[in-house]
């Protein structure tokens, strides 16, 4: 084999494509294929959840910081629902995920992080659990509050 997996992945990618277009199977990494397969996987499912997180920790905020409210929260809010619409699109095996009490507690808990960062308020009458449903979430015309 040419370049190892954990010296150069980018020159081991482009061995193992070359490899399986010219159709020599015996001699690619097996093991290492897989593993990047499946992490293909886990990078769309982190990018999903790292935008749940910012659209509820902006929805947060609108709500709990209404005299803060502006063009820049609506923008960024607007931006993340069409992202993640994309996102669900184009990859519909991750909308289980928007029924998932445990994932959806993970994105509230990391929303309300980001939020108590910003806010000088802090946690004062925001609730432990997400207090809107997935569907509310993703609606292009719900603004809590």
């Amino acid at each position: 084999m040419g370049t190892p997996y954990e010296k150069d992945v980018v020159a081991w990618a482009e061995e193992q494509a070359a490899l399986l277009r010219a159709g020599k199977l015996a001699s690619i990494d097996i093991e290492h294929i897989a593993e990047e397969i499946e992490d293909v996987g886990k990078s769309e499912q982190r990018e999903f959840a790292s935008r749940m997180a910012v659209l509820l920790a902006h929805l947060l905020k609108w709500k709990w910081q209404p005299e803060r409210r502006g063009a820049s929260w609506r923008t960024t809010i607007g931006v993340q629902r069409e992202a993640i619409g994309r996102r669900l699109r184009r990859t519909p095996s991750l909308k289980p995920m928007l029924d998932d009490a445990d994932w959806i507690g993970d994105m509230w808990g990391d929303a309300r992080q980001q939020a108590a960062n910003e806010m000088q308020s802090g946690f004062s009458g925001v609730p432990e659990v997400c207090p809107w449903s997935m569907s509310q979430v993703l609606d292009a015309d719900f603004l809590p509050g």
